[in-house]
C-alpha cells in the first residue's frame, strides 16, 4: 500500500479531512483506548496537520506545533494509525514525516512530546531521550521525551 503524505494548516483542510481526522483520533483514543478526554482541546487551528492517505482513507495522522504552544519547544502530537497499517512500519514513517514538517515549517528544532509510556521504546528509535518522569495525563501513563537537534 502506498500511502500519500500532506502537511495542512488549519484552515487548508477540507470539511472532509477534518471530519475524517477527527473520527480516527475518537475510534483510536476515546474508543479503542477506552478514555474519555476532551479530544478537541482548541489547538487543532495552531496545528499543522500530517495526513497519511491511502485509497482514498486517512491511514496515519499527527498533528505539529510550533514552539510555544504546548510545550517551550516544537511538538508532535496526537499521533496515530489505522488498527490495520499497525505493524508495517506505517507509524515510523508517521514519525519520520512529522519530524520534516516540524524542520520545513520552523526550522531544525529541539522537538518535545508527550507520549505514551508504552510507546517509550518507539519514539527513542526517532531520536526522542526520555526528558521527565512518567506522569498520568487522562488516565494514561505517560512520559515527556524531548529529540534535540
Amino acid at each position: 500500500m502506498s500511502i500519500t503524505w500532506r502537511f495542512a494548516a488549519f484552515d487548508a483542510l477540507s470539511a472532509a479531512e477534518l471530519y475524517e481526522l477527527l473520527k480516527l483520533r475518537t475510534e483510536v483514543f476515546v474508543v479503542e483506548q477506552a478514555c474519555a478526554f476532551q479530544d478537541m482541546d482548541g489547538s487543532d487551528n495552531k496545528a499543522v496537520h500530517v495526513l497519511g492517505t491511502a485509497g482514498g482513507e486517512l491511514m496515519a495522522y499527527a498533528r505539529c506545533f510550533p514552539a510555544g504552544i504546548k510545550f517551550p519547544e516544537a511538538s508532535i502530537g496526537r499521533v496515530i494509525t489505522r488498527e490495520s497499517v499497525r505493524g508495517s512500519g506505517t507509524g515510523h514513517e508517521l514519525m519520520r514525516q512529522s519530524i520534516a514538517c516540524v524542520g520545513q515549517h520552523w526550522g531544525l528544532q529541539p522537538i518535545r512530546i508527550g507520549a505514551q509510556a508504552r510507546l517509550e521504546k518507539f519514539y527513542l528509535q526517532h531520536g526522542f531521550l526520555t526528558a521527565g518522569a512518567p506522569y498520568i495525563e487522562d488516565g494514561i501513563p505517560h512520559v515527556e521525551m524531548l529529540r534535540p537537534v
